[in-house]
């Protein structure tokens, strides 16, 4: 699912950011996430409870989503 250009750098986003990028909860992502439907998270740091998204993916998942649903959120 990750497509980066040469020039793009890619960050990670969190729960906050997230949500307002997908308009959907945390419940619905993880959700998805568990059948394949939406980015995995990733884990910040080894051995820690961080998580977060590559923006890449997330901002792919949109795009995806407003195409199989006609332009409509």
């Amino acid at each position: 699912m990750k497509k980066l250009n040469s020039t793009s750098t890619d960050r990670i986003v969190r729960e906050a950011e997230r949500k307002a990028i997908t308009s959907i909860s945390r419940t619905t992502a993880w959700s998805l996430e568990r059948k394949g439907l939406f980015p995995k998270r990733r884990q910040l740091y080894p051995q820690s409870t961080s998580v977060g998204w590559l923006l890449s993916e997330l901002t792919e998942w949109v795009a995806s989503r407003q195409t199989v649903e006609g332009g409509k959120c």
